[in-house]
């Protein structure tokens, strides 16, 4: 699974050296056997005269990946690349993560009107699974409602039932091999909406770090002097009080309270759990979320799928801590992960 924001900035930067009259290629990590820097799916742009956007591996093998982009550029052909990053010896770089790599190169033609689908269903934020056959290139859209867009002919009806399945459940780039063909398969989804009730003074870092980690922020407080965007740069604004706010224009949200106001975080605790929340977050000891449940006329076993306090507790204690901790905690709860420490894991990110 990949974020539609992340293949948002490759396709803008693959539209910005179009317009330059240069060539491009989609760089796409498509399978990773043991440790590795990122995971599969992940994408960057290259194209001529050495111009990138994003990373593959945190910049240990991107030069050395160009040299082949651009060959693949040049003569309009998809190329595959292998790495084993086990191999010092060869590539002498002292790479962290000992993993091997498999690298699709696919160049992006400006005249493919593929690119210009691809670029509509990501305009649209509508999620969508990105099919490609290795090595020829051969590539399809799968919209949600089962519609292909791109080489439809060449894709074979089981490759289609995956791609349309796993829009529900899949979670990194997933290889499907069919009668001696090797297909790839992507979803592509917006990002996660995320709604920091409160524009104090310590949501600023939450939201900027929030914003990083591919959320997409709204800060939701009635206060036009302090929900701007000269605080938030980086959020969507929702100047209003959550009693008059429909529940369902703030569906399926992720939510974190922090408004320092009793009165107010109860109000938006009681939108935020009639909105079909994926996530509640609650700031301030648990005793005060229990009180503000009673208050708003809840039962208080509804307490235990309420994060709070919200944050792992890793110590922190300064506004800038704080706000990392309550990221990394959506972070860790996105992911399904328990945000236990990394020490002695044998396999990192994949």
């Amino acid at each position: 699974m990949s974020q539609l924001k992340e293949f948002r900035m490759i396709m803008d930067s693959i539209k910005s050296v179009w317009k330059k009259e240069k060539k491009a290629a989609l760089v796409m990590l498509i399978g990773v056997n043991g440790s590795a820097y990122r995971m599969p799916g992940t994408k960057m742009m290259m194209a001529e005269d050495a111009e990138m956007m994003g990373t593959i591996s945190g910049g240990c093998l991107e030069g050395d990946i160009y040299g082949f982009a651009e060959k693949a550029i040049q003569g309009g052909t998809p190329f595959i690349k292998n790495y084993d990053l086990s191999d010092n010896e060869i590539w002498s770089l002292g790479i962290g993560c000992k993993g091997s790599l498999e690298i699709l190169i696919l160049p992006a033609k400006k005249e493919d009107p593929f690119w210009e689908y691809t670029d509509k269903l990501i305009s649209e934020e509508v999620e969508f699974s990105l099919v490609l056959e290795v090595p020829t290139g051969i590539k399809s859209l799968v919209t949600k409602y089962g519609e292909v867009i791109g080489d439809s002919e060449y894709l074979p009806s089981n490759v289609y039932d995956k791609a349309l399945k796993s829009l529900k459940s899949q979670k990194r780039a997933e290889v499907l091999k069919w009668e001696g063909r090797t297909f790839v398969i992507d979803i592509i989804r917006p990002a996660q909406k995320l709604i920091v009730a409160g524009a104090g003074k310590d949501a600023i870092p939450v939201v900027e770090l929030a914003a990083k980690a591919g959320f997409a922020v709204t800060v939701l407080d009635p206060r036009s002097e302090f929900n701007k965007e000269r605080f938030f740069p980086s959020a969507n604004h929702l100047v209003e009080l959550p009693e008059n706010i429909n529940p369902e224009n703030v569906n399926d949200a992720w939510w974190v309270i922090m408004n320092h106001l009793q009165s107010r975080d109860e109000e938006a605790l009681h939108l935020a759990l009639k909105s079909n929340p994926k996530y509640i977050g609650v700031l301030g000891p648990v005793s005060r979320t229990q009180e503000m449940i009673e208050n708003i006329g809840e039962d208080l076993s509804i307490c235990e799928d309420i994060y709070s306090p919200v944050g792992l507790d890793i110590g922190a204690e300064t506004m800038e801590e704080v706000a990392i901790s309550i990221v990394s905690e959506l972070m860790a709860v996105r992911a399904n992960s328990e945000g236990k420490s990394l020490k002695g894991k044998v396999k990192i990110h994949v």
